[in-house]
Parts: structure tokens; C-alpha cells; sequence
């Protein structure tokens, strides 16, 4: 955008998309096409949602899922591309990520049937293949070696986000802020110069409140929590996040785990996997692969204690606690 910031106009979209919302905020010239731009969105989105939905069983992912085994399969390319991606990061974390857990999240309640004790047992007492092993592909074709049930609901959301930031950028918008819920990527600066700035939530059940402040330029952010999705067994709280090695929601994760990395798919996945792993072991691999992290440790009472992995300072421009304005 080559017009001076007094010149923009501050456009705030939005649209429904994997039953939460998705938002665009950028500034453009007058007379800009706002209401194009706004159906190419929901478009990407809804492309990224009719691949990739657990929710959907006419997704291309659930077809993938009823496919036999030893048989292969063609999927469309931005499946294929979160796959190759979640392979991949579930090889760097050892299996703490793992897209083959779809049995389990299904067992415990947090797909679109209710929690059921019989798959729950079988879930948890299932000879599990990493996914990595579990899968072959050649091409644009995927072959289960063994049964296996994806979920990409740790990384679907993410890549749904750095749709908005491509769709954007084809319609010449080079700085803005996208997100679904609450992934966001940063796309440039603000029209006055500075970086855009979110608040990153406090991991209280009870309510929405600011825990810090990050100022993010080109680049993504994306949280993983045991505050908002959960079931409670025996009066315990289960988060929705599973650990793959048990088949069964983690009994003692981080509060959250907020990652910031170049696309919101990659911080959408490795918040999920350091939630897995905790501060010790996440912290050792984010250290070694240069991933900035942030950790949010429950103390006692439920006080919450932080462990920060800042790796290049050229991805968090700030992060500080404090009340300043929110997005």
C-alpha cells in the first residue's frame, strides 16, 4: 500500500468457519473491494474446513479415515500438505504430536458423538503406530499401512489461518491481522508503523482476561490450553489435548502453551505437541530447533507461573505481562 495511513481505510471482516469465526483486519485505499475480498475468505476457509473436518463425514479427511487399510487413496493438496506437515513435526517431537489420535479424541467426547466407555477402554488399550509409521505416501496418494484415524484438529485451524494471509495477499493487502479463534498470524505493520498487538489469554475457565501483551510483526501465534475444552470424569477435569503414548487426555499439562513461529500451522501444531511434552522435555527440543514458546504453569491455589523459551527476538517484539489495550 503506497497512500499514507491518513489515506485508509480500516476494514474489521469476519465469517463463521469450524464452529468459531474467522477475522480479517487490515487498512486499504477507498473503494477498495471489501465485500470480494470477504467472499474469498469464507471461501478459503470453508475449502480448508470441507478437506479437513472431523465434523464433516463427507470431509476428504473422513473418507481418508473409512479407507481400508493397504489401500491408497487421492487426496486433495492442502490435505496432503497439513499431513506431510503433522508427519513431520510429530517425527521432530518424538510422537508427543500425532495426528492418528482421531480414535481417542472421538472416545472421549471431543469429536461429534458423545463420550463413550467402550471406545474410551479400547482407545486407551490400543497397540498404537505413530502416525508417521503408520502412513505412506507417494505423491498426492496416502496408503494406511495399519487402521488408523486422523485428527487434525491440532493443526487444521492453524493452516485455516494462513489461508486468510495468502487470500489477502493475492488481493494486494500486505499488512493486516487473521485469525480463527484465538490462532492469528501478523501480516506486516499497523498503518502508523508498529506491530500489531494482541492479548495473550489468561488460562482462567471462569473468565476472559488478558494475561500479557504480544506485538507481533510477519508472524503467527497460536495457543494450546487446558481451560476451555475439557470433560470431567470423577469430578477431574480432563484436557481435550490426548497424550498419544496413553491413548487419553493428559493428566497434568502446562495451563497453556502459547508458540510463535513463521505460519500459524507450525504454532498451531507445536503448541499442541509442548503441551504434551511440558516445559522440561518441550523446552530441551524448543531450544534445539529455535521455537519461541511460552509455558503457563499452575501453581498452587491455581497461580500461575510462566517458563519462557525466546529463541530469535526478531518473532516476539514484546511480550510483557500487563492490562495495556487489547486487539
Amino acid at each position: 500500500m503506497s497512500k499514507m495511513s491518513t489515506d485508509l481505510e480500516r476494514h474489521a471482516l469476519n465469517g463463521p468457519t469450524m464452529g468459531t469465526r474467522w477475522c480479517a483486519l487490515f487498512h486499504a485505499p477507498s473503494g477498495f473491494d471489501a465485500k470480494a475480498l470477504r467472499a474469498a475468505l469464507q471461501a478459503g476457509v470453508d475449502e480448508v474446513d470441507a478437506q479437513m473436518s472431523t465434523w464433516k463425514p463427507d470431509s476428504d479427511l473422513m473418507r481418508l479415515n473409512r479407507a481400508p487399510a493397504e489401500e491408497w487413496e487421492t487426496v486433495p493438496g492442502r490435505l496432503m500438505d497439513v499431513i506431510r506437515l503433522g508427519l513431520r513435526i510429530g517425527r521432530e517431537t518424538g510422537g508427543a504430536f500425532d495426528i492418528g489420535m482421531g480414535d481417542a479424541v472421538t472416545a472421549w467426547g471431543f469429536g461429534p458423538v458423545e463420550a463413550s466407555s467402550d471406545r474410551i477402554r479400547s482407545a486407551m488399550q490400543a497397540r498404537r503406530l505413530p502416525a508417521p509409521d503408520a502412513l505412506e505416501i507417494d505423491g498426492a496418494r496416502v496408503r494406511k499401512r495399519v487402521p488408523i484415524a486422523l485428527d487434525l484438529n491440532g493443526i487444521a485451524k492453524g493452516y485455516g489461518v494462513d489461508r486468510l494471509a495468502e487470500i489477502l495477499g493475492s488481493f494486494g493487502v500486505r499488512d493486516g491481522l487473521v485469525g480463527i479463534d484465538g490462532e492469528l498470524r501478523a501480516m506486516g505493520l499497523r498503518p502508523d508503523g508498529e506491530a500489531w498487538t494482541v492479548a495473550l489469554e489468561k488460562p482462567d475457565p471462569q473468565r476472559r482476561a488478558p494475561h500479557s501483551i504480544l506485538a507481533l510483526q510477519d508472524c503467527a501465534v497460536a495457543t494450546s490450553g487446558d481451560y476451555r475444552h475439557w470433560v470431567e470424569v470423577q469430578g477431574r477435569r480432563l484436557s481435550h489435548t490426548m497424550d498419544p503414548t496413553r491413548g487419553a487426555p493428559l493428566t497434568k499439562p502446562p495451563a497453556s502453551v502459547t508458540v510463535l513461529a513463521p505460519t500459524c500451522a507450525e504454532a498451531d501444531a507445536w503448541a499442541t505437541a509442548l503441551m504434551v511434552l511440558g516445559p522440561d522435555k518441550g523446552g530441551d527440543i524448543a531450544r534445539r530447533l529455535g521455537i519461541d514458546a511460552l509455558f503457563l504453569l499452575r501453581g498452587e491455589a491455581d497461580s500461575i507461573g510462566s517458563c519462557r523459551i525466546d529463541c530469535s527476538s526478531k518473532a516476539v517484539i514484546n511480550l510483557e505481562a500487563s492490562r495495556r489495550g487489547t486487539l
